[in-house]
């Protein structure tokens, strides 16, 4: 069984970051954007959303009872099955996990898998919410990430398997659904609305006990800069959240959803009241494009940006520290035709004031590409708005749609996203310079690509011996596949040799 603390990718000197999930696992891996989106065979879903905001001028008297009948329902117990072959030895299930280990050490030792040699099973434990009647469940990525088995258990102890619709790690949502239909749904509420003092509720599946319900408030919004994600808004509680209540809800006095429950700041590995959850509202959005595409599309601006500090307020005459600073505008891209410029601080997006470079990147992010937006900047002590038209971020371009889940797919290279190879792309990847094609960004694990060979910085130069310039060249070659078997000629380490993917047994 994994560490809870290994997805972390930084260690505090005084406390760590634990993810409040007891393992993970999922089956699916998705492409996170793409360019050219078209629906999967999952329709538009019938989500329930409040965004009034809660009272605030009496608190709750006597019992939460009322509110937690009304959610419990839907929340749901998530446990997961990881398949790892190769492996002749595993750990005792649980035991490995950080919190157990500081009762027990490491008395259980190891033993043999229930698989025997070469087979090893890890369980994982979490927690979901039903967002709409007929089984869509919001949980996090990092729950089912990796998972070959999906169960959920309803309140009722109805048990289903579940299928992984899609994930997206730079968020940590992903998306569940099981094959039943009028069930108990928990309303979404806006997540916007939400203030510092308000009473929340933490429901989930801590340590497998059982569902559990816990109380607090919430003690910041908009926190970032945890280190646990890339794209971080999260609404900071004092609720207890522990290992196995990832992918629960936080509720406010409503009973409405306004958080994922995703992680906890511990010297312990339990709660000691820093617990962290998506906003409602940033996983409303994912959702969405996990439900209709698989992936999430995000948008690109085109610059390096940084806080306003009280010192740089001072240098460029500013009123205040808000705003997003740009430090570098990236040549050709969105910002650069719309004319932006170094030492432009940027004040407004679409209409939203911006508070810091983080603010800005995840309204950027959250912007259809294609989506022409208004932004006030200042410069040289004057006011004025620009007007960008954002692009798709690069380097997350899928060849074929991701799992092509109505059977009709004719592209090829499913899972395999590339981008244009530039500047960043042969530094990131230390490519020569007269090395030409599309570079590899991101291969499904499980793809047919990943058993071929390919991964990340590889260069594809020739498609079914067509030469390849770019990343639209290497999609267009893709994009209507007269079989399931792909000739590639590929750059790696020095030298091209010649690769054939084969996606025979997974066609659909």
């Amino acid at each position: 069984m994994k560490s809870i603390s290994n997805r972390i990718p930084v260690r505090l000197s005084v406390a760590a970051l634990v993810c409040a999930a007891l393992a993970a696992g999922s089956a699916l891996a998705i492409s996170h954007e793409s360019a050219k989106d078209s629906p999967s065979e999952h329709p538009a879903v019938n989500v329930p959303v409040d965004e009034s905001s809660v009272p605030r001028d009496t608190l709750p008297r006597g019992s939460f009872a009322p509110i937690v009948k009304r959610v419990g329902p839907g929340v749901v117990k998530i446990e997961t099955t990881t398949t790892i072959k190769n492996a002749s030895m595993q750990e005792y299930p649980g035991f490995n996990d950080p919190f157990f280990q500081q009762f027990f050490g490491n008395r259980f030792g190891r033993m043999h898998p229930p698989g025997g040699p070469g087979v090893q099973r890890e369980h994982g434990l979490g927690s979901g919410v039903i967002v709409a009647k007929n089984g869509y469940i919001l949980t996090n990525n990092h729950v089912v990430d990796g998972a070959s088995e999906v169960k959920v258990t309803l309140q009722d102890g109805r048990e289903f398997t579940a299928k992984v619709i899609g994930r997206d790690p730079k968020s940590d949502i992903a998306v569940v659904k099981i094959d039943a239909n009028d069930l108990p749904v928990v309303p979404l509420a806006d997540s916007d609305n939400v203030q510092v003092g308000d009473v929340v509720l933490a429901v989930g599946n801590p340590f497998g006990v059982g569902q559990t319900v816990t109380e607090g408030i919430v003690s910041a919004t908009g926190r970032g800069n945890v280190g646990i994600e890339d794209y971080e808004d999260f609404i900071q509680t004092d609720a207890a959240i522990n290992p196995g209540n990832s992918g629960g809800a936080l509720v406010d006095i409503d009973g409405r959803l306004v958080g994922i429950n995703t992680a906890i700041m511990s010297r312990s590995g339990g709660s000691q009241g820093v617990g962290f959850a998506i906003p409602s509202s940033l996983a409303r959005n994912v959702m969405g494009s996990l439900i209709a595409y698989g992936h999430v599309t995000r948008g690109y601006l085109g610059v390096m940006i940084q806080n306003v500090t009280p010192a740089l307020a001072q240098e460029f005459n500013l009123k205040d520290s808000s705003g997003a600073l740009i430090g570098d505008v990236v040549p050709g891209g969105p910002a650069a035709s719309a004319g932006f410029k170094d030492g432009d601080v940027v004040l407004e997006f679409n209409g939203r004031k911006v508070t810091d470079s983080r603010h800005l990147q995840l309204e950027v992010a959250e912007t259809k590409p294609g989506t022409t937006v208004p932004v006030r900047i200042v410069r040289d002590n004057e006011t004025k708005t620009l007007n960008v038209s954002v692009k798709q971020l690069p380097g997350t371009e899928p060849l074929a749609e991701a799992g092509s889940r109505n059977g009709g797919d004719t592209a090829a290279l499913n899972d395999v996203s590339v981008s244009d190879i530039d500047e960043q792309a042969r530094g990131q990847f230390n490519l020569p310079k007269d090395v030409q094609g599309a570079v590899v960004t991101q291969v499904g694990p499980d793809s047919a690509a990943a058993q071929a060979g390919l991964k990340p910085g590889d260069v594809i130069e020739e498609i079914n011996r067509h030469p390849v310039k770019n990343a639209d060249e290497a999609v267009q070659l893709t994009g209507n596949a007269k079989n399931k078997r792909t000739l590639l000629r590929v750059w790696e380490n020095g030298g091209s040799h010649y690769v054939v993917v084969d996606e025979s047994d997974n066609a659909g």
